[in-house]
C-alpha cells in the first residue's frame, strides 16, 4: 500500500453558538489513498459537510492533525492553504456555485487566471473542457441560460481546469433530476478511471453505494465504512504555482469591475454621481479661478507694468485723503529724476455733474497735460487739455466713455458743449476710449478730467496733490528709479511722509489675493471629490456584502487574500476611473457653457490632469477597506451566503 494521499489523526472542529458548543467533528480519523472513490455519508447534521470544507482547506480544524501528502496542513497560512485548494482540489458543489455574471467558459477558466495561467492557453483549455464535457457549444452562454445538469457539468469542467488529482464533490446530484445525477455520476468514475482520486459527500445511499469504499458519519463520528480500499494508477500531483501577479488578472478585474456596474445600472450611475460632480467641480472652478486672476492681472498690465504711484502718508498709514504731504512743487521736482518719461500730479473728488436738465454725480480728477502718456489712454473723440490749459487753469473737461453716455446719444461728439462741474461751466474738449473695469472692480470710464490747478482752485480750494503718477522709460530699472524718487521726496520733506508703490507690488498683490481665491474654490471642489469617494466606498461595502458567494467561489478556486483584494480595489478604482473621465469631459463642458455669459475662464492642463488622478486615488484610498474586508472573509462563510 502507498503511503496515504490524505490522513486525519483525531479531529475536531467545534463552532459555539451562543452558549452552545457543536461538535461537527469529534475525534475523527481516516486515510485515504491516491486513486480511491470514496463517498462519505451520513444525514442532515452528521458532520458530513464540515468535513468535506476542512479536506478542502475550506475550513480549519478545531483540533487534532490533518496531512496531505504527509504535508501538515493545520500549520499553513490563508494563502498556503489557497495554493493547495488551487494545486490539489477540484470542487463540485450541489448549487453548482457558479458566478451569474459570466459566460460558461469564463466561469471554467477562474482556477487557472489564479495558477497563473496566460489568457490564450486558458482559454484554449476551458473551451477543450467543455467540448469534453459536451458544452463546446454553449461556452458563451451564462448559467440562467443552461439547464441544472448542464450547470454542473460546467463545474466539473471548471473542477478539472488546473487538473488537480482529487475532486471534491458536494452532493453533486442533489439538485438534478435523475438522468443528469446519472451522468454527473458516470463523468465522476471516468475521471476517477483516469486516477483521480474522487471524494463524493452525500446522503443518498444509491449515490453513496457507486462509489468503491463509503465511510458512514453520524453526530460528527465515523461510524463504519463499506467495501475496501482500492487504488489504481493515481494521478500524480503536479502544482500550478501562481505568479506574484497572474496573468490576465487585471484585465480580469477590470472585466468583473464592468459586469458588476451593469447589474445594477441605477446604483452605478449614483455611485458615479459623486466622483463626476467632484471631478467636474475642481475643474470648473479652478478655470473660473484661474479667469478671474488672469482677467485682474491682465488689467493691472494693461495700466502699464512701468507706472508708479506715489501717494500721500507715511508708508502703512492709511490716507484720510485730507493729507496735504504732496505738493504740485513735488511733481515738477522728480521730473528730473533720470529714467522718468512724464509725471502727472492729481487731485481727486466727486462732483455732480450736469449737463442741460441731467445731473450726474461721479469723479472729477484734476490730473497733468501728460495723463494720457502715462496711462496709455487716448481719446476717441476730440483733444486732451494742454499744458497751457494746465498754466492757465482752465475750465476744460474731458469725459470718461460711461459719463458721455449718460449726457449725448451714442456716436455724437460732445466737443465745444458744456457741463456745470459744481456751479462751474468746463467746456469738453475730448471723450476718452473706453478702458473698462479697473482691477478692484470699478468702472474707469466713469470720470471726468479737468486740470489739476483748476481742480484744486476752483472745484476743491486745496493746494495739496491726492497722488503723482510717474511712468518710467525702463521698466528694468524701475527699483532704482523708485529709491531715486524716494530720496528726492525725503530730501524736499525733511521725513517720509510719503509712500510710494509700483505695478509689480499691484501684480504680487494682486496674484497673492487670487491664488487664495483659488484655492479657496479648489479646497470647495476637493471636498466635493471628497464626499464622492466615501459614496465609493459606501457602495462598495455593500458590493462586498452582496458578492459574498461570489467571493467563496474565487477563494475555492484557489484565489489568495491578495488576489480578493486587489480585484475589489480594481473595481473600486474602475468606478473612479470612468467617473473621473466623466467628471473631466463635464467640467470641460461646463466651463465652457459658464463662458457665454461673460465669466472669464482659463482652462489649464494641471487641474484637469490633478482632479483625474485625484479621482483614481479616491477610488484605490476609499475601496481599501472594502477590498480589505472581502479578502478577511472566511471560504466556508462565504460560499453558503445567499
Amino acid at each position: 500500500m502507498t503511503a496515504p494521499l490524505i490522513e486525519l489523526r483525531d479531529l475536531h472542529r467545534h463552532y459555539v453558538t451562543g452558549d452552545t458548543a457543536v461538535r461537527a467533528l469529534d475525534g475523527v480519523s481516516l486515510k485515504i489513498y491516491p486513486g480511491e472513490f470514496v463517498a462519505i455519508m451520513g444525514q442532515s447534521g452528521s458532520g458530513k459537510s464540515t468535513m468535506m470544507n476542512i479536506l478542502g482547506c475550506l475550513d480549519r480544524a478545531t483540533a487534532g492533525t490533518y496531512e496531505i501528502m504527509g504535508r501538515d496542513v493545520t500549520t499553513l497560512d490563508s494563502d498556503a492553504l489557497a495554493a493547495l485548494r488551487r494545486e490539489t482540489f477540484g470542487f463540485v458543489f450541489q448549487r453548482y456555485n457558479l458566478l451569474t455574471t459570466a459566460t460558461a467558459l469564463e466561469n471554467v477558466e477562474i482556477p487557472a487566471l489564479y495558477a497563473g495561467m496566460p489568457r490564450p492557453q486558458r482559454l484554449q483549455r476551458a473551451q477543450t473542457l467543455l467540448e469534453k464535457l459536451g458544452l463546446g457549444e454553449r461556452a458563451r452562454h451564462r448559467p440562467t441560460e443552461l439547464s441544472g445538469g448542464q450547470q454542473q457539468r460546467v463545474a466539473i469542467a471548471r473542477a478539472l481546469m488546473n487538473d488537480p488529482p482529487v475532486i471534491l464533490a458536494d452532493e453533486p446530484t442533489g439538485a438534478l433530476d435523475s438522468r443528469s445525477g446519472e451522468d454527473v455520476m458516470t463523468l465522476l468514475k471516468q475521471l476517477n478511471a483516469e486516477g483521480r482520486t474522487v471524494i463524493i459527500i452525500t446522503h443518498d445511499d444509491k449515490i453513496a453505494h457507486q462509489a468503491r469504499r463509503v465511510i458512514h458519519m453520524k453526530d460528527g463520528k465515523i461510524t463504519g465504512e463499506d467495501g475496501k480500499t482500492e487504488t489504481g494508477t493515481a494521478k500524480p500531483v503536479t502544482p500550478h504555482t501562481a505568479a506574484h501577479a497572474p496573468s490576465g488578472q487585471a484585465a480580469e478585474a477590470v472585466s468583473t469591475a464592468l459586469k458588476a456596474l451593469r447589474v445594477n445600472k441605477f446604483r452605478t450611475a449614483l455611485t458615479l454621481l459623486g466622483i463626476v460632480i467632484g471631478v467636474a467641480a475642481v475643474i470648473t472652478m479652478l478655470a473660473v479661478g484661474n479667469g478671474s486672476k488672469q482677467a485682474v492681472l491682465d488689467q493691472i498690465t494693461r495700466m502699464g507694468t512701468n507706472i508708479m504711484n506715489v501717494r500721500p502718508g507715511a508708508p502703512g498709514v492709511r490716507n484720510s485723503g485730507d493729507n496735504a504731504t504732496l505738493l504740485p512743487a513735488d511733481a515738477i521736482a522728480l521730473e528730473s529724476i533720470d529714467n522718468v518719461t512724464v509725471v502727472v500730479p492729481e487731485r481727486s473728488g466727486r462732483k455732480t455733474v450736469r449737463y442741460l436738465n441731467t445731473d450726474y454725480a461721479t469723479s472729477v480728477n484734476g490730473v497733468g497735460a501728460g495723463f494720457p502718456l502715462a496711462r496709455d489712454w487716448p481719446v476717441s473723440a476730440g483733444t486732451f487739455f494742454s499744458l497751457t490749459d494746465v498754466e492757465n487753469y482752465a475750465p476744460v473737461a474731458v469725459l470718461g466713455k460711461s459719463v458721455a453716455d449718460k449726457f449725448f446719444a451714442p456716436g455724437e461728439d460732445p466737443s465745444g458743449q458744456y457741463v456745470l462741474v459744481g456751479n462751474i461751466p468746463f467746456e469738453i474738449v475730448g471723450v476718452l476710449s473706453s478702458k473698462g473695469a479697473a482691477p478692484w472692480g470699478g468702472d474707469q470710464d466713469d470720470v471726468v478730467y479737468v486740470p489739476y490747478t483748476t481742480a484744486m482752485t476752483r472745484l476743491y480750494g486745496q493746494s495739496f496733490l491726492s497722488g503723482i503718477t510717474i511712468k518710467v522709460t525702463d521698466p528694468g530699472r524701475v527699483t532704482a528709479t523708485e529709491s531715486a524718487i524716494v530720496q528726492t521726496l525725503k530730501d524736499r520733506h525733511g521725513a517720509e511722509d510719503f509712500s510710494v508703490r509700483n505695478s509689480t507690488s499691484f501684480l504680487e498683490t494682486a496674484t497673492e489675493t487670487q491664488n487664495v481665491l483659488t484655492i479657496l474654490l479648489g479646497a470647495v471642489a476637493a471636498i466635493s471629490l471628497l464626499v464622492g469617494g466615501i459614496g465609493v466606498m459606501n457602495i462598495m461595502l455593500v458590493s462586498v456584502t452582496e458578492r459574498r458567494r461570489e467571493i467563496g467561489i474565487r477563494m475555492a478556486a484557489g484565489a489568495r487574500m491578495r488576489d480578493i483584494l486587489f480585484q475589489f480595489n480594481t473595481e473600486a478604482a474602475v468606478v473612479c476611473t470612468i467617473g473621473g473621465v466623466v467628471g473631466v469631459i463635464l467640467g470641460f463642458t461646463m466651463g465652457y457653457i459658464v463662458s457665454l455669459f461673460n465669466v472669464d475662464i482659463v482652462f489649464s492642463a494641471a487641474p484637469a490632469v490633478l482632479a483625474f488622478a485625484s479621482a483614481v486615488a479616491t477610488g484605490i484610498l476609499f475601496g481599501y477597506l472594502p477590498a480589505r474586508k472581502a479578502a478577511r472573509l472566511d471560504p466556508v462563510i462565504a460560499l453558503s451566503s445567499e
